[in-house]
C-alpha cells in the first residue's frame, strides 16, 4: 500500500498536473504548423484549464494564489513534459514529437492516478483520482487518434464501417 492522501493533497496534485498539462498543450499548439494538430492541442489545453478550475474551486490551500493569476503564470520549465517538448521540437517533426510526448505523459498519469486511487481510503479523495483517470483516458484516445492522422496511418474515420455480407 502506498501513501494515503488527504483531500487537500489530492487536489494539490491534480491542480499541479492539470496546470503542467495545460502549459504543455499551449506550447505544443504554438509550435504546430498543421492546423488540425494546433486545434487538437488548443482543445486539450482548454479542457485542462476546465479541470484545473474545477479542482481549484474545491481546494482550500492558498499557495497557488488566485486562479486567474495561477493560470496565467509561466510554465514550470522543470516539468518533465515541458522540458521534453522544448528539447524535441524542430522544424520537421514538432507535431509528431509533441504527440509522442503527450501520449507517454497521459499514459504515465493514468498509471500514477490509478495507483493513487487504489490506495485511497476516503471515497471523496478516490473519486477525485478516478475522475482524473477517466478524463486522462479520453485525452489519450484523442491524442492517439491525432497521432495516427499525423503519421499517415489508417485513421478510424477512414475505416470501412459497412459490414459486407
Amino acid at each position: 500500500m502506498g501513501k494515503e492522501y488527504t483531500l487537500e493533497e489530492a487536489l494539490k496534485l491534480a491542480i499541479k498536473a492539470e496546470k503542467d498539462s495545460m502549459d504543455f498543450y499551449l506550447k505544443a499548439a504554438s509550435v504546430s504548423v498543421i492546423d488540425r494538430a494546433k486545434k487538437v492541442f488548443h482543445l486539450l489545453a482548454g479542457e485542462e484549464e476546465e479541470h484545473l478550475r474545477s479542482f481549484f474551486g474545491q481546494y482550500k490551500g492558498k499557495e497557488f494564489g488566485e486562479i486567474s493569476s495561477y493560470i496565467l503564470s509561466p510554465p514550470d520549465r522543470s516539468s518533465a513534459n515541458y522540458a521534453a517538448l522544448e528539447k524535441a521540437i524542430d522544424r520537421e517533426t514538432h507535431e509528431q514529437k509533441a504527440l509522442e510526448i503527450a501520449l507517454q505523459e497521459e499514459k504515465h498519469l493514468i498509471e500514477q492516478y490509478t495507483q493513487f486511487a487504489q490506495d485511497m481510503v476516503d471515497p471523496l479523495v478516490r473519486g477525485i483520482f478516478e475522475r482524473v483517470i477517466r478524463e486522462t483516458q479520453k485525452h489519450y484516445d484523442l491524442i492517439e487518434s491525432e497521432y495516427a492522422f499525423v503519421m499517415g496511418m489508417v485513421h478510424e474515420s477512414d475505416q470501412d464501417i459497412y459490414v459486407r455480407e
